[in-house]
């Protein structure tokens, strides 16, 4: 009796696998084709929205089970999928847009799924925040901030601690927040420079780049629409005189302990015939040293 040759299993092929799936973040032409591969062979699909994932199937014609998973229901919804990949079925998480988990829902079922020792793969794609990035121009370490706090006094106090960044920082921001977030950079960091990009991707985009100041005062009349990613290039390096300054500052520091920032910077300013802002910056380096 012949013995039938057993195919070789494309290590994808096994079941109980959650796949975490990213999807264009407007033009449908970016999906990869590692992802149609992948939403085409999966049991299930979990959907931030099923509506725009539906969007998307039926434009490459694919055909499969959607169930909604997002920030309201992955409570009660991750126990559901975790059972059903111990069950042996596959399971492709996707996100309105982009990566899940990059400020979209999906952190908490690929937490669970390593915790069931369930199979996690990411399938690469899109994502708004490196997508601005690459169309910046700015170089140097990279770090991803998402959405800034709603609450005024939270978010003031989270950007004067992102101040002393010195990294190139990536905000997410509605159009309604986005003139009064780059106003409250400009205060805090104006010294930078920024990319503003709204409608990735899409029919629509358009992008503003230039000194943070700029930038916020050619946004201030013009009405904005669709989500916006910011992009903060890092601090300039500090000007020739920056050293004396710094020793200024040092001891005016120690002279004066109770005094703000702004103060210190105000006083070493017109002692040393220094721009306010090179003065301020010269502290926060300082500030961000120790």
């Amino acid at each position: 009796m012949k013995r039938r040759a057993e195919a070789k299993r494309d290590p994808e092929e096994e079941i109980g696998r959650l796949y975490v799936v990213a999807t264009p973040i407007g033009n449908l032409d970016d999906i990869t084709l590692r992802a149609l591969k992948t939403l085409a062979k999966v049991n299930l699909i979990a959907a931030e929205d099923t509506r725009r994932t539906r969007k998307l199937l039926n434009h490459y014609q694919i055909v499969k089970p959607l169930v909604s998973y997002h920030s309201h229901n992955e409570a009660e919804r991750a126990p559901e999928l975790i059972r059903q990949l111990q069950g042996g079925q596959s399971v492709a998480l996707v996100s309105d847009a982009g990566t899940p988990g990059f400020s979209d829902p999906g952190t908490a079922l690929v937490a669970q799924a390593w915790e069931a020792d369930i199979p996690v793969t990411a399938i690469p794609g899109p994502a708004a925040g490196l997508t601005a990035l690459s169309m910046s121009g700015f170089s140097g370490d990279v770090i991803f901030i998402g959405f800034l706090p709603r609450q005024a006094k939270k978010r003031l106090e989270f950007l004067a601690q992102l101040a002393r960044e010195q990294r190139i920082l990536i905000i997410y921001e509605s159009p309604r927040r986005l003139l009064r977030t780059l106003q409250e950079l400009s205060q805090i960091m104006g010294s930078r420079h920024v990319l503003v990009v709204r409608e990735l991707t899409k029919l629509f985009e358009e992008c503003w780049r230039g000194p943070l100041t700029s930038v916020t005062a050619e946004l201030a009349d013009k009405a904005i629409k669709g989500e916006c990613t910011v992009v903060l290039s890092r601090p300039p390096a500090p000007e020739q005189s920056s050293p004396d300054v710094s020793a200024f500052l040092l001891d005016a520091i120690k002279r004066h302990p109770a005094k703000t920032g702004r103060a210190l910077a105000l006083e070493a300013a017109e002692v040393l015939g220094v721009s306010r802002r090179q003065a301020y910056q010269a502290y926060l380096a300082l500030k961000a040293a120790k």
